[in-house]
């Protein structure tokens, strides 16, 4: 169900790539390299999605955040990796105990919660994959933002049974995924972008398995999320990032909305 504690739009004023366009990225799974820094990013309506990020944080961390015993080291090593990210970054000021956001909040720095810590500082939502055998399974995540998935029920599976409702994630694609996990260096990350159309604009929307989304009529809102793969490099952990845009569908054209509406169909 929508959350009540989103009561307005908070969009983006365009998507910085339309990924169901570009041949490069609109099948699956559509991978290409981050330049630079470019892993996080900070947009437009940061100081809007950093509130309810905090006011979801607040109120049921239990839901948006979890970590396992055996993730924690990970989630140490990527703390210390963003904040040094944060620390190159304008309109950030850290100190020893605290981080100042662009939008004037401060937040206390603990260390000791370190996925919540960093669901308060970065508009992205990030989750912990470690190698377990043949496959990568989710150790840690802060999920503020989901779109019809829940970090309850994924929390400690394996790529292959977080995605066991996506019709398209079929075996062939699975042996790819995990080959391109294997292959992801700590100085390259990777970057793909998936889209859906919606009715709504609500960012927190949760959903167990076997609840369908609501199949959109009218397509007012487009969401796409930009999720990143980066390497930590003593933990070789891979951390995935969601960065959420939602967007009225009247910033695309006409004809790019069309062809949106033929790709998730």
């Amino acid at each position: 169900m929508p959350n009540p504690m989103q009561d307005a739009p908070i969009l983006q004023d365009r998507l910085p790539h339309l990924p169901w366009i570009d041949p490069r990225t609109r099948r699956l799974p559509g991978i290409l390299p981050v330049e630079g820094r470019d892993w996080l990013r900070i947009d437009e309506v940061y100081a809007a999605q950093m509130a309810l990020r905090d006011r979801l944080i607040s109120a049921q961390p239990e839901v948006v955040h979890a970590l396992l015993p055996e993730g924690r080291t990970a989630a140490e090593e990527l703390y210390a990796t963003t904040l040094e990210w944060l620390r190159q970054e304008p309109g950030f000021d850290l100190s020893a105990t605290s981080a100042r956001r662009p939008d004037g909040t401060t937040v206390p720095l603990d260390a000791a919660q370190p996925l919540l810590t960093l669901g308060r500082l970065l508009q992205e939502d990030l989750c912990l994959m470690e190698r377990e055998g043949e496959e990568y399974r989710l150790t840690g995540g802060i999920l503020c933002f989901p779109a019809s998935w829940t970090l309850a029920q994924k929390l400690g599976r394996p790529l292959t049974g977080i995605h066991d409702t996506v019709p398209v994630y079929d075996a062939d694609i699975a042996r790819r995924v995990a080959r391109l996990f294997d292959a992801i260096r700590p100085e390259q990350p990777l970057w793909r972008m998936n889209y859906l159309t919606y009715d709504d604009f609500v960012l927190h929307q949760p959903r167990r398995e076997g609840e369908k989304r609501p199949r959109p009529t009218d397509h007012v809102f487009i969401r796409c999320e930009r999720q990143c793969l980066l390497r930590l490099p003593e933990t070789k952990a891979v951390v995935f990032t969601i960065h959420t845009y939602v967007v009225d569908a009247g910033t695309v054209t006409p004809a790019d909305l069309a062809a949106l509406r033929e790709a998730v169909h």
